[in-house]
């Protein structure tokens, strides 16, 4: 059976992404820049709210994808 993220464990292991990349990304919404957070291997865009999943190393850029950053986050 295929894995789901849904299946996944919760907090994902730690994903790297190439530094090369992280540094050419912007957030999709605002173009302002992203912060990587490998321990949830998200990249979250402060600006906007919103944190951007990172899955099999690959960020996925897509708003409809990202979820919202909670109150103090």
């Amino acid at each position: 059976m295929d894995e789901t993220s849904q299946d996944r464990d919760w907090p994902p292991l730690e994903v790297e992404v190439d530094p090369r990349l992280l540094e050419i990304l912007v957030c999709p919404v605002t173009r302002g820049p992203l912060e990587y957070d490998r321990a949830r291997a998200e990249l979250i865009s402060r600006s906007a709210r919103l944190a951007f999943p990172i899955r099999d190393g690959v960020p996925i850029m897509l708003p409809e994808e990202a979820r919202e950053l909670g109150e103090g986050e």
